[in-house]
């Protein structure tokens, strides 16, 4: 169980210790700011981020399945959280994290991780591209010091709030942001050691402090000082109507929460080398968002920004994501009454830049520009994502996927006519060589191709029905380019079998894959075709169905479908010459 749930130490030395003591001191400075940001995002206090980035990094180093992932809040929960928060208050969001926490959970302990990856990734680009755009837009007011403002979970009502309050705009509250902004786009170019955002708020808030006191709201006027103080232990209050109302937002989460610690773990196996364990990965999120909530803090995931400065700065093991949750929780009891001083106008710029960077921008751009159906996907999961909310963009953005993705595949299923072509070399069957006046009307041989679903499966029965119209004797069926049977395809299959066998017809299969073959042998099919009639190859099959021919409806073929027609046509004008030579003989006599 150790094993399972507990990252492996056993080989970690001085060395390892150092360098994620410093990789972990670099992320932990980096993560303070970035964590009360997403909570005010998230309407509610900052504090609560910076609870949520000390316990859930921790558990998700320890228990997690990426040595160098850094968990904690992110701007992806951003607009799921805040809408929960309006619709149901705080209290209920942690009881939606917990029960998110539990689902994680329960999906590392089924092994599901890897069905997350199965996500269609102009989805996850639609909704991320949206999130940002919600995220960017959400800081406006803020970044200009509007006053009188009302948050709304409708994207299109807190645009008119903007424009119907740009009057209230406070000069100061902008000289602050676009402080902050200056020093975080110019630290990375002139000290690309030092935390941009870190600075920023620094610079920004000592600006505000000394040369516009009282002038731009804090996060101490807004939200209350933030206390030096450990959070308490809080059991949400369970009910069953609680339960089912919040069923939806916490699948939401779950989901949401599943893909980005994935994404974030795959990142950071690409940078690395290393391998991550998605199912252990869950296993650690579920755990993590189980326990922060009832410490107050708001749900967690895998941060792709802060996992990749971890790998930077020279991590080794999860135990820099430890060190992380220790120094944030080191800066809340030695630091936190000054953080309530940092200006809300500095905050802003912090998660414009998150926003941008995490937009994808030449991604969706790219997708956009195939002019697919992947497009459509796209631009349908972006635009539902901002105007309407992110649980309907992911279900309509996985419908429509599934939906494009049974078109595409039905589109690229084929059956096609074929005989021996004398052109190509070793005689391979084509569908050039059936002509009109070169198709034996005994045998008739199709070549499948493409999985055999419910979304092919009548077009397979009606082009092979609709082409045999003249009742062969034998029907060849090539299977070797079926990866995939569903009982679907394997019942129209099996309405052709009944069709033939009542025709006294033979039916034979060749190059039969092993999942068509389990999937006819599940449902009994296999047995009524006769394993004497499945051949693996194609050859072997025309042999025996040569083998069926009636000799005698050979007399007079002119078709010459294949090389045996000629002996087969000889035959006839031998017997054809003996019954001229045996009426010359009558004759004469």
């Amino acid at each position: 169980m150790r094993r399972i749930l507990f990252n492996d130490f056993s080989h970690y030395s001085f060395q390892n210790f150092k360098k994620d003591l410093f990789s972990g001191l670099i992320v932990g400075i980096i993560a303070i700011p970035l964590g009360m940001a997403f909570a005010i995002a998230s309407g509610v206090k900052p504090e609560y981020g910076i609870y949520t980035t000390i316990i859930a990094g921790i558990l998700i180093s320890l228990f997690g399945g990426s040595k160098y992932q850094i968990g904690g809040p992110t701007g992806a929960f951003v607009p799921v959280l805040l809408g929960i928060v309006m619709t149901y208050g705080y209290e209920n969001l942690l009881l939606a994290g917990f029960m998110a926490g539990v689902m994680l959970f329960l999906m590392g302990v089924f092994k599901l991780g890897s069905l997350i990856k199965y996500i269609p990734r102009p989805v996850t680009i639609g909704f991320t591209a949206g999130i940002a755009v919600i995220i960017f837009t959400g800081q406006i007011a803020s970044f200009l010091g509007l006053s009188g403002i009302e948050k709304h979970e409708d994207f299109i009502l807190n645009i008119k709030e903007i424009v119907t309050h740009l009057n209230t705009i406070n000069i100061y509250s902008v000289i602050v942001s676009i402080i902050c902004l200056i020093c975080i786009l110019l630290t990375p170019k002139y000290f690309p050691k030092v935390p941009g955002p870190l600075i920023g708020l620094i610079v920004s808030s000592l600006i505000a402090t000394f040369l516009f006191p009282d002038k731009v709201a804090t996060i101490g006027s807004t939200y209350g000082r933030i206390q030096s103080d450990l959070p308490s232990f809080h059991f949400p209050d369970i009910t069953l109507d609680k339960l089912q109302q919040l069923l939806r937002p916490a699948f939401v989460i779950a989901i949401l929460g599943g893909i980005e610690s994935l994404l974030s773990a795959v990142v950071a196996d690409g940078m690395t080398g290393s391998k991550h364990n998605s199912n252990k990965e869950l296993l650690g999120q579920g755990i993590a968002n189980m326990v922060t909530p009832l410490f107050g803090g708001i749900p967690a995931t895998g941060a792709i920004a802060r996992t990749a400065t971890n790998i930077k700065n020279g991590a080794t093991s999860p135990m820099s994501g430890i060190i992380h949750g220790l120094v944030v929780l080191l800066i809340l009891l030695l630091l936190a009454p000054f953080a309530s001083n940092i200006p809300l106008a500095s905050m802003a710029p912090v998660l414009m830049i998150v926003a941008w960077n995490m937009s994808e921008r030449k991604h969706f751009a790219h997708v956009l520009k195939t002019r697919t159906s992947d497009s459509i996907i796209l631009a349908i999961t972006f635009l539902l994502t901002v105007f309407t909310n992110l649980t309907l963009a992911v279900e309509v953005g996985l419908v429509l996927s599934a939906i494009l993705f049974v078109k595409r595949m039905s589109d690229i299923h084929s059956v096609s006519k074929v005989l021996p072509d004398p052109l190509v070399k070793n005689h391979k069957v084509t569908s050039n060589a059936v002509k009109e006046g070169h198709d034996c009307p005994q045998i008739s041989i199709f070549t499948v191709e493409g999985a055999l679903f419910f979304g092919a499966a009548q077009m397979f029965e009606n082009t092979i029905m609709s082409t045999i119209n003249h009742h062969p004797k034998v029907l060849v069926l090539r299977m070797s380019k079926v990866p995939y049977m569903d009982t679907t395809g394997e019942s129209y299959l099996k309405s052709i079998v009944i069709h033939f066998h009542k025709q006294n017809g033979t039916i034979l299969l060749s190059g039969l894959q092993e999942q068509p073959k389990n999937t006819l042998l599940k449902t009994g099919l296999y047995e009524d075709i006769g394993e004497s009639n499945i051949f693996e190859h194609t050859g072997d099959a025309i042999n025996y169905a040569l083998s069926k021919l009636e000799t005698n409806k050979c007399l007079g073929c002119k078709h010459f479908a294949f090389q045996e027609c000629t002996r087969l046509s000889s035959a006839h004008q031998i017997v054809k010459n003996d019954m001229n030579s045996l009426y010359k003989v009558k004759v004469n006599s």
